[in-house]
């Protein structure tokens, strides 16, 4: 179960920047209890990214929490129902099992229910408590070297192994990398490795991943933003057990009264492990490493005057509509050279919404935001 994997860290920030237009809030949170500082024999950085990079494991299960506290604006209650926005706030926790590349479990356990993911060979599951609902996919023969994205829990990294997997991307002459201070994380030694951006218009001041001193495991993974000494996002162990899980934890028995979707498995498209920034045509990247800034654009030529027009009645099931007058008045307008719109900010990102209809965003300062606009 090797983490070093070719993906860019914006891969991760971007389902975020989507998201947060359309939410707000987050309650404070704090670090993992802390627990004694072990004592370690000494480690460099590059062994450590060699460990993470030869790692491998036949078994783990375990308990894992997720934190954020993203800073975002107060538009709570502007888009009600869309149950993936809750994953941006708040602390949420999950139960992991994992038996080899082709067994897999995630379950997040949250006040809106429980819901699964469960990858067993070809047989990819889905399932959410609230609604009673399944979504059952076959997956193609070289399932193995594909991993398919799951629906909307897999969005944000579940676990520290997929938050530093993707984090790994972001390593090269913009990135500095170097060693923590040990730690006891879930009840196991642990290195700690520092990514930090070179370039000053990045939000994100450093990225911290715990490694398992003797299996090689990401057992924590924290975002920091510029100016704080608290995570603006983390994820961590607090229990895990390297043992193989028993094979009744990947088998998937529809409760009662289920709903069963069956879905087409979809084909993979380019090179496996592969993952572009957007697969959206217009949607196209400005930049590079921490300071990528993507730019779209939304329904509507002009989006910050004529916001789209929603249906009188949305269809039955669908998420209510966003009334986007609303979100746009909440937000500070600002101007300059490149014109005119609304700006989102929080401790990890920023969203430019354009005048013109627009849409700029990354993990960057809003002066980066309109040097891209002016482009």
């Amino acid at each position: 179960m090797s983490v070093l994997r070719s993906r860019p860290v914006l891969r991760w920030l971007v389902p975020a920047t989507a998201a947060v237009a359309v939410i707000g809030g987050g309650a404070a949170i704090g670090t993992f209890a802390a627990e004694a500082e072990p004592s370690l024999p000494p480690r460099t950085a590059a062994q450590l990214l060699v460990d993470l990079q030869t790692s491998r494991l036949e078994g783990l299960s375990g308990t894992v929490v997720q934190r954020a506290d993203l800073g975002l604006p107060p538009l709570v209650g502007l888009v009600p129902g869309n149950e993936l926005t809750t994953l941006l706030t708040g602390t949420h926790t999950l139960r992991v099992w994992y038996s080899g590349p082709d067994q897999q479990r995630v379950a997040l356990m949250d006040t809106l229910g429980e819901q699964d993911i469960i990858r067993n060979g070809r047989d990819l599951w889905t399932w959410q408590s609230r609604s009673n609902t399944a979504t059952h996919r076959t997956l193609g023969g070289d399932a193995g070297a594909w991993k398919p994205a799951p629906e909307p829990a897999a969005s944000l990294p579940a676990t520290p192994q997929q938050a530093a997997d993707l984090a790994l991307g972001a390593i090269d002459p913009s990135t500095e990398v170097s060693v923590g201070r040990s730690a006891t994380v879930a009840g196991q030694d642990a290195y700690e490795l520092v990514l930090q951006p070179r370039d000053d218009d990045s939000l994100v001041h450093q990225l911290r991943i715990a490694i398992d001193a003797k299996q090689h495991v990401p057992l924590r993974f924290e975002v920091l933003a510029k100016g704080s000494d608290r995570p603006a996002f983390e994820v961590a162990f607090t229990q895990v057990d390297y043992r193989r899980p028993d094979a009744d934890q990947f088998r998937f028995n529809p409760p009662p009264g289920v709903t069963v979707d069956e879905e087409k498995a979809e084909r993979p498209t380019g090179k496996p492990g592969h993952v572009e920034p957007s697969g959206d045509p217009q949607v196209r990247a400005v930049g590079e490493g921490w300071t990528t800034v993507l730019v779209g654009r939304l329904d509507g030529a002009d989006a910050g005057r004529k916001p789209a027009t929603k249906p009188a009645t949305p269809p039955a099931g669908s998420a209510p509509e966003m009334d986007m007058s609303k979100l746009l008045g909440g937000l500070p307008a600002v101007s300059g050279d490149w014109g005119s719109g609304r700006l989102l900010t929080s401790k990890l990102f920023s969203v430019l919404l354009t005048d013109d209809g627009r849409v700029l965003a990354g993990a960057v300062t809003p002066e980066r935001l309109y040097q891209a606009a002016r482009g």
